[in-house]
């Protein structure tokens, strides 16, 4: 074994223990308290470890946390993206317990992302340990929001991108350990009908019927669908309707579009702002638009990922690529030009459900090739 895998590997407890600790203390974006009570404690092990921590407060949200090392340090930064916001609601602890078995931490939040802090503290203190924390400035983001589509904190995520040579994304990684070398774009939109009332069962023709121009539109949406290219358009949710014997005034489909590409982005945004209505009368209104760009598996990808399979040799082990139909947020900084590398966190699954689980072997490994990407990387000449 490799001799710095061998140095982490021997600290796999210690990442464990840190694991359960940032577990126990539930976190979900929707109760500020408990993302800052996180956020603190996360902070404070930043500047146990000789890094200074800016603090960015939110009102709605959990505050924001900006933790660097070597902040005066030539060169350009290395920013770490990781959240500390978790889908759980409070008190899932008790239905959903930590457990450990056959080499996985099964708990919520582990793997998205808690998994992925403890990666990003540990390569840290594993580099100071040896003597080795380079002398670069390493950046390393705490954001409160990501669960929920980061709209508290994306300008300050993309105003780091901006002065970054690299980012490293600390979402977790596929079960075998394999890096997210591009990742969907998402669309957003509500299209909003309008038609006219009148009583079901007396004047039904008086009517202008919503509910069926919704369907109109829907198959209308349905055929903007490039699934061979990577671009689904899905009408998810429809409501409408103001009682059972009326013909209803108005109706409402929330459409979900995912890209690889952002012109298929632009072309289906325009194609649903151009919806025209197909009953004589009613009206088509549409609010919403692109989300995120797609991180793209282009020319500078391709060079990001040869460097960190280079780097990942190195230390005896081979890394893998593959995608995600899921956005993050490396698709705001890889959308800006700044080389991006995701799923650099703690491998597992069960994101989101209940068998939520980190693959314990992965921590030092993970560990490890983040120490080795923050001491060997070399930016282009140009940067």
């Amino acid at each position: 074994m490799n001799e710095l895998l061998a140095f982490f590997t021997e600290r796999t407890e210690s990442m464990v223990a840190l694991l359960e600790q940032l577990v126990q203390m539930e976190s979900p974006t929707t109760s500020k308290p408990h993302v800052d009570r996180l956020s603190a404690h996360v902070a404070a092990l930043c500047e146990a470890l000789g890094a200074e921590v800016t603090v960015y407060p939110r009102a709605e949200t959990g505050d924001l946390r900006v933790a660097m090392w070597n902040r005066d340090a030539p060169g350009r930064p290395i920013l770490l993206l990781a959240h500390l916001d978790t889908v759980w609601p409070v008190g899932t602890l008790e239905t959903m317990p930590i457990r450990r078995e056959s080499g996985r931490f099964y708990g919520p939040g582990a793997v998205d992302m808690k998994g992925g802090v403890v990666v990003a503290l540990e390569a840290i203190r594993g580099l100071i340990d040896r003597g080795e924390l380079p002398h670069r400035p390493i950046w390393l983001f705490l954001n409160s929001d990501e669960e929920t589509g980061s709209v508290h904190s994306r300008g300050l995520i993309e105003e780091l991108a901006r002065q970054v040579g690299l980012v490293l994304v600390m979402e977790p990684g596929t079960e075998e350990e394999a890096l997210k070398i591009w990742r969907k774009g998402i669309a957003r939109y509500t299209v909003t009908v309008t038609g006219r009332a009148s009583h079901a069962g007396n004047a039904p023709e008086a009517g202008i019927n919503a509910i069926i121009e919704a369907a109109h539109q829907a198959l209308a949406l349905h055929a903007l669908n490039d699934l061979p290219n990577g671009t689904s358009v899905s009408v998810t949710r429809i409501s409408g309707g103001i009682a059972g014997n009326v013909i209803p005034p108005e109706a409402s489909l929330f459409v979900d579009v995912r890209f690889l590409k952002m012109s298929e982005a632009q072309r289906v945004d325009a194609s649903i702002r151009s919806l025209e209505p197909t009953l004589p009368g009613a009206e088509v209104t549409v609010t919403g638009g692109i989300d995120r760009g797609p991180m793209e598996h282009n020319e500078q990808m391709a060079r990001t990922v040869a460097q960190a399979r280079a780097i990942a040799a190195s230390i005896g082990l081979e890394l893998h690529g593959d995608g995600s139909g899921g956005a993050s947020d490396g698709n705001f900084t890889a959308a800006l030009g700044v080389p991006t590398l995701d799923g650099l966190g703690a491998a597992g699954t069960g994101l989101h459900a209940a068998h939520e689980q980190v693959i314990i072997r992965s921590l030092p490994r993970r560990a490890a090739l983040l120490a080795r990407i923050l001491t060997d990387w070399e930016f282009p000449a140009d940067s």
